[in-house]
């Protein structure tokens, strides 16, 4: 017979977490089941997808990625790699007679390999002292061209240590200089590699998170390459980056606009006669991208794209070179329109799916791509055609298998002259009526969107028996430019109202716990977090800053895009007084209000919001007394890119939270 402490012991443990022992929700802990699927291409015959896919192996603390074949009409899968390391940019000749990707060789360089569908192993084809980039068939199928750095010049003796660099528009955390990104070009047949482009110029070197780099490609005569030229490998000079084109005989790069912003993502139209390419809304360096159009000649381009207003994340050119397909985030889901060239754009109507922005588009006009839904993870979906059904090729996602998962479901309100919106997700066994704690997580960016779809953060806290809101404030890329660009110059004050009059919408429901809110983010949503915990510093019982954006004199100083921050944050701080504008921008300034408890997280290698930002948010919440705690990962990155760091960044998220909004005699006392 058990004793009465321990009949007391179960019973408590039974009101403090009720009917968790029921049904299985999801926590940190499945993060590394979820599988990363990405980049599908339709196979020049239109029969095969092929697609990366990569899955968490645990004992070496990596993704393992391969190549895997989807045969369209049987739905069926076949894994075409094996024991490769770094896969990536798989991509089908023109006669579809083989494929080339990325992997990595012996040394760790990723290098071009080549696939024969008639049979047999890959073999590799490069051999590049520096790791490759990008690459793209010629159309003949007898060469490929493909991006790399320059390699640094060996020195012996005492040179080796004449290591000294000139300092630009380059991150506080490089060490040595930038080398110069160029192309190349490699004979299928012997291997020959040889240098097309030289000079101080550079492709742009891009650094995650950021958008997938420009790609390259051939002309359908093979006579010249379409690429991405900068004035500089600095990461801080990729907004100069140009259209441009390259003669293969002469080696001879072109301008092919007058563009004065960053142009990026060229994609040449089947027939090769024009160039589709994102470029900032009516050429505004601080605008949403939109989708031009210029003729393969050269000339000024047009905003095909503008009376859609939403901006392009993706584009593929459809058959018949009359028609893009368009990717994009609208309200609060992943978006795709048909874009006729001279036309209004249309939305394909996918269901409850978001695709994500990487769509590739067939011969005949058959389009594949990766969405989420409300229930799953990504999987790969195709459309034999624009107004069929999305058919689902791919059950690849097991972690939601027997698991109970939390609904989303988007809100709106109003804030100053805006409608916004956002995503409330509630716990598995929700009960109107109830009042829950209440966890605002917030997107970073700030140009993300959080989307009414599959969410693991989302889905993990609201496991733990919360409500979770996930707003769009201003500066989202979901509801247009003038919604978009109302954060200029306003980094904190006009979002923070938008969050705030949200949560406000969410209290007159009657379904939140006020006296258990919680509030945290990564990136941008770390500097929302910092913001709000010293605005509104009575809201809040506890706060996690992930990568927190706390000075913005330092994002201008020290990140890797820099003095690229004026276009959103106003002229240089140190011109005229410019310095107070970026003080009354900055969460630091007012971080002596903060009471909430936080937990600060960073990466000691994180080149987008450099770890000092971290360090000064812990020294004002600790020298002010306010419980705090300060978790230095240490690797390289904007967020740890292994399985077990970023399970154990939300595991940690997750313990937090549960230390201040599920205290035992809060629980009690709600219970009764």
């Amino acid at each position: 017979m058990p004793s009465k402490a321990l009949a007391l012991s179960a019973a408590f443990l039974a009101l403090a977490f009720p009917a968790f022992a029921q049904t299985r929700r999801l926590s940190a802990d499945d993060m590394p089941k979820v599988v990363r699927i990405s980049d599908p291409q339709i196979s020049p015959d239109g029969k095969t997808i092929a697609m990366t896919v990569g899955r968490a192996n645990l004992k070496e603390d990596r993704y393992d990625t391969e190549i895997d074949f989807v045969d369209i009409a049987p739905k069926s899968l076949r894994v075409m790699t094996h024991d490769r390391h770094g896969i990536s940019s798989v991509r089908w000749s023109a006669d579809g007679a083989s494929i080339a990707y990325l992997a990595d060789d012996a040394d760790k360089k990723a290098q071009i390999f080549i696939m024969p569908m008639a049979g047999g192993d890959s073999r590799q084809l490069t051999h590049s002292k520096t790791s490759i980039k990008l690459i793209a068939w010629n159309p003949d199928g007898k060469q490929l061209a493909y991006a790399a750095p320059d390699e640094e010049p060996e020195k012996k003796d005492e040179a080796k240590f004449d290591d000294a660099f000139e300092v630009g528009n380059n991150g506080y955390l490089e060490r040595s200089r930038a080398m110069p990104i160029h192309l190349w070009l490699v004979e299928l047949a012997s291997g020959e590699s040889k240098r097309l482009t030289s000079g101080e110029w550079s492709l742009p070197n891009h650094f995650a998170p950021a958008a997938p780099p420009s790609q390259i490609a051939f002309t359908p005569d093979g006579k010249s390459i379409v690429f991405v030229k900068a004035d500089s490998p600095l990461s801080g000079d990729t907004d100069s980056s140009r259209l441009a084109i390259v003669d293969v005989a002469s080696a001879t790069p072109r301008r092919l606009t007058s563009g004065l912003a960053e142009e990026t993502s060229p994609i040449l139209s089947p027939d090769g006669t024009h160039i589709a390419y994102t470029f900032p809304r009516d050429g505004q360096t601080h605008n949403e991208d939109s989708q031009f159009v210029v003729p393969i000649a050269g000339g000024n381009g047009t905003d095909v794209a503008h009376t859609l207003d939403r901006a392009i994340s993706g584009a593929a050119w459809m058959p018949g070179n009359n028609a893009l397909l368009l990717a994009g985030n609208d309200e609060a889901r992943g978006a795709l329109w048909l874009q006729p060239i001279g036309g209004k754009a249309s939305r394909i109507d996918v269901g409850a799916l978001s695709p994500s922005a990487a769509v590739n588009v067939g011969k005949d006009g058959a389009i594949a791509f990766t969405a989420t839904g409300n229930s799953h993870a990504a999987e790969l979906f195709y459309l034999a055609h624009i107004g069929d059904a999305p058919i689902q090729l791919t059950h690849l996602q097991t972690v939601t298998d027997g698991v109970a998962l939390a609904k989303p479901e988007t809100v709106h309100w109003k804030s100053d002259s805006f409608d916004v919106d956002g995503v409330l997700t509630y716990p598995p066994d929700y009960t109107a009526g109830k009042k829950y704690p209440l966890v605002l997580y917030i997107h970073g960016g700030p140009t993300g969107t959080s989307l009414e779809t599959f969410s693991m953060p989302a889905q993990i806290f609201a496991g733990q028996g919360w409500l979770v809101f996930e707003p769009n404030y201003r500066g989202s890329n979901n509801e247009g430019n003038a919604f978009q660009i109302a954060i200029d110059r306003d980094a904190g004050a006009g979002p923070g109202r938008d969050v705030m009059a949200g949560l406000d919408m969410l209290k007159k429901r009657g379904i939140v716990d006020e006296s258990r809110i919680a509030v945290g983010g990564w990136s941008y949503g770390g500097f929302m977090t910092s913001w709000l915990i010293g605005n509104y510093p009575e809201v809040w019982k506890a706060a996690v800053a992930g990568a927190p954006v706390t000075d913005l004199v330092d994002q201008y100083t020290l990140s890797d895009n820099n003095v690229q921050r004026a276009a959103g944050y106003g002229p240089s701080p140190f011109v005229a007084d410019n310095l107070k504008s970026y003080a009354a921008q900055s969460p630091i300034t007012y971080a002596w209000r903060i009471k909430a408890p936080t937990l600060i997280m960073s990466d000691v290698g994180d080149w987008r919001v450099t770890t000092t930002q971290a360090y000064k948010l812990y020294h004002a919440l600790k020298d002010n007394n306010v419980p705090v705690k300060f978790i230095a990962y240490p690797v390289p990155g904007h967020s740890p890119a292994d399985p077990i760091r970023s399970r154990d960044v939300f595991r940690r998220w997750t313990t937090w939270f549960m230390g201040y909004l599920n205290s035992p005699a809060a629980t009690m006392a709600e219970q009764k």
